[in-house]
């Protein structure tokens, strides 16, 4: 089976880094290429906001199974940046910390199958998404 990675975010090369590689793990998982096209966008998104909101952090990409019937992908966003003050309220379409108009965690949220965000004030913060393939 393909092998997991895990990418440092330091700098907006990075995050080209971390994202051709998802894309390529995924490819070799089997996915579509419009289900690559949503793990891309969702990995450029979130290490976007590491670098934006923690200055660093990492980007791991791995297969995963749901024993024999699912295969997918697991993306996991760490740092140990200020955390997210209100997580609920950072769920929600439109709102921005930043004064942008990028996906966000909400579009994030709507393009993988699962979600999950733990973030614990000057802790940092933890996001999992997971794709199924089809």
């Amino acid at each position: 089976m393909t092998e997991a990675f895990e990418v440092a975010i330091r700098s907006d090369g990075d995050i080209v880094v971390a994202r051709q590689r998802g894309r390529a793990l995924a490819g070799q998982l089997g996915f579509s290429p419009g289900e690559l096209a949503l793990i891309a966008t969702s990995i450029s998104e979130l290490a976007r906001n590491i670098l934006q909101y923690a200055g660093m952090g990492e980007i791991t990409v791995k297969p995963i199974a749901d024993g024999a019937a699912r295969h997918g992908i697991v993306i996991i966003a760490a740092d140990k940046g200020p955390g997210i003050p209100d997580v609920r309220r950072a769920l929600e379409d439109g709102y921005s910390t930043s004064g942008g108009f990028g996906l966000g965690l909400p579009g994030v949220k709507r393009l993988m199958d699962e979600f999950k965000v733990a973030s614990e004030m000057g802790q940092g913060t933890t996001v999992t998404v997971k794709k199924w393939r089809c």
